[in-house]
């Protein structure tokens, strides 16, 4: 067995990012930007009116009444270029027409028989005007390569008029499921059977981190019908996540099915609690992680090791969950040689381990927000000690 971080760093050395693809903008959510992005326009195009009012020659204003001699709506193309001691009326959006560079809001003057009364003492210059290329001007630097697109990240960029974007990240991903014993939710039960969750949680946790390319297949206890699966699943996907049999049973077939395969392993078995026998390995460009069962041990190691080689292929090389150190708000025992990671609910300072942590069990996981993390060689963690904990994605 080896330990987490050889386990982490061996990911990290064997998992290349995706070669970058054009991507629809409104399909980019959550994707990670490819090249640098540029502004091919001046955002705001022109001069615009940040107001409904009315724009003027600011230093031409003699605090006197001003002739109002026209109307500029939003998306208007014919301007007039503005006498001096004159105004205009004008509306949020619309361009402030050449010869004005203020507007003063509607709520500060009155305006009777065409003829403008400013009533604002704390007018200045330049007030409520949105100069041309204020927001970002044509040929600057937008968006770096590696960021993710936000929703306002998103918006930013079509504020600029792009449609289309290179990203990395439109990760494929398949599920194999493997077990005999195993029945889909919504059927009836026979006995000896158990309904399948892995399947469930592992898309569930994808598509909270943008990933909706997922595909889900089925193997029995057999290694034919593993291998002839896995063969499906790589023909489709970047990474195959297999969940039960990659252990020592009579009927875990999963890491010989991936061998018979050709899947380089790259390791198998890591010294934590719970996922012990994780497998990790890749075939070409594809990656291939083999989970243990139980479905705290699947979650776990999906958030520990998967979510890694993601940021890898989507070229962003952080880790998809954020660390901090709290402290204990009671004591924790463990066996030394083994990293634990804990369910628990942390807040701003402290973190309190959940109960039932056993690898089967998920009532703890649906209740917590981080892994408190154990180191490999401590046994004893007093009340109030410190330790790492691994916030989960909300």
């Amino acid at each position: 067995m080896i330990s987490v971080e050889e386990a982490k760093q061996i990911i990290h050395d064997n998992v290349r990012a995706l070669a970058s693809v054009k991507q629809s903008l409104m399909e980019a959510t959550g994707l990670v930007i490819g090249t640098n992005i540029y502004s091919p326009v001046d955002v705001p195009f022109f001069d615009q009116s940040a107001m409904d009012g009315y724009a003027f020659h600011f230093d031409s204003w003699k605090h006197t009444l001003l002739p109002i001699t026209g109307e500029v709506a939003a998306g208007a193309s014919a301007i007039e270029t503005l006498t001096q001691g004159n105004a205009v009326r004008i509306f949020t959006g619309a361009p402030v027409p050449p010869g004005a560079d203020t507007v003063v809001m509607q709520e500060k003057v009155v305006a009777e028989n065409k003829l403008l009364n400013i009533q604002d003492e704390l007018l200045q210059k330049g007030a409520n005007v949105r100069l041309k290329g204020s927001e970002i001007a044509k040929g600057s630097l937008a968006l770096k390569s590696g960021t993710r697109l936000t929703p306002a990240a998103i918006g930013f960029v079509a504020n600029m008029g792009i449609a289309e974007v290179e990203v990395y990240g439109k990760i494929t991903v398949a599920i194999i499921v493997t077990g005999n014993e195993l029945q889909k939710p919504g059927a009836a039960l026979k006995y000896g059977q158990v309904y399948e969750s892995n399947s469930f949680a592992l898309k569930a946790a994808l598509q909270q981190l943008h990933i909706h390319n997922v595909i889900t297949l089925y193997a029995s206890d057999d290694i034919v019908d593993v291998m002839n699966v896995v063969e499906r699943a790589s023909a489709q996907a970047d990474i195959i996540l297999m969940t039960g049999g990659v252990s020592v049973g009579d009927y875990d077939f999963v890491t010989q099915a991936l061998a018979n395969f050709g899947v380089e392993k790259l390791f198998h078995k890591i010294k934590q609690k719970p996922g012990k026998p994780l497998f990790f390995g890749k075939k070409e460009n594809k990656i291939f992680f083999g989970l243990p069962g139980n479905p705290a041990s699947v979650l776990t190691c999906f958030y520990e090791y998967v979510t890694l080689s993601m940021s890898k292929l989507t070229s962003t090389f952080v880790p998809l969950m954020s660390t901090k150190i709290v402290e204990l708000t009671e004591g924790v025992q463990k066996k030394a040689g083994l990293t634990f990671f804990l369910k628990g609910i942390c807040t701003d300072k402290t973190v309190a381990p959940c109960g039932a942590q056993e690898s089967f069990r998920m009532s703890s996981f649906a209740k917590s927000n981080c892994l408190i993390c154990l180191a490999e060689n401590e046994t004893v963690y007093k009340k109030g000690s410190l330790v790492e904990v691994h916030l989960l994605p909300i």
